[in-house]
């Protein structure tokens, strides 16, 4: 909250955050419009395989902590190594896609859909020239180890430096059909 230099004292609200809550505590507007599902969304979550090896790795910790450790002090150890384990599996695979709203989000970036090309698919190869050697330091990348194909998506906005934006992808048809089909090109 701030406070205006006028001769009257009104408080203000400092973050914009701040006025949505108040918003929102008042109720829906009835003059915003609805917005439609999205067209597309996926989350990039974890491959299983992953989970299995983290629990290997804890039952490895655990067994270290027996035989080094006694007490109770191993298994708080373990525990709070699982802890963590969870937090950042959970962290890492919890990027969405999703294209909707007249807009594409990509983890925490936004683009509105009007300022895209059309989109291009990447299979294995090709994603892995983009992520290496062909890549463009500028570039906007969601990628992730265990996501082999992707989708590259020009962006045709002036006043943005950003070329492209590539983002791995399970389902990179679906991904760019809804790319393509949705917004002015």
């Amino acid at each position: 909250m701030g406070v205006c230099r006028q001769r009257q004292v009104r408080v203000e609200a400092k973050h914009r955050d701040l006025e949505r809550l108040v918003r929102l505590a008042h109720g829906p507007d009835p003059t915003l419009a609805v917005v439609a599902e999205p067209t597309y969304a996926e989350r990039l979550g974890i491959p299983l395989r992953w989970w299995a090896q983290g629990v290997m790795l804890l039952a490895t910790f655990w067994l270290a902590f027996v035989v080094a450790i006694p007490g109770a002090w191993p298994w708080l150890l373990t525990g709070v190594l699982a802890t963590l384990l969870v937090l950042t599996l959970t962290s890492y695979g919890s990027v969405r896609l999703v294209v909707g709203g007249g807009e594409f989000r990509a983890a925490r970036a936004h683009i509105a859909l009007e300022h895209l090309g059309p989109a291009e698919i990447l299979d294995e190869a090709a994603t892995r020239l983009a992520l290496g050697p062909d890549a463009d330091a500028r570039a906007f990348l969601v990628a992730r180890p265990y996501l082999k194909q992707s989708v590259r998506v020009p962006l045709t906005d002036p006043a943005d430096p950003t070329p492209y934006w590539l983002v791995g992808t399970r389902h990179p048809e679906a991904l760019a059909a809804a790319l393509n089909s949705s917004g002015p090109r």
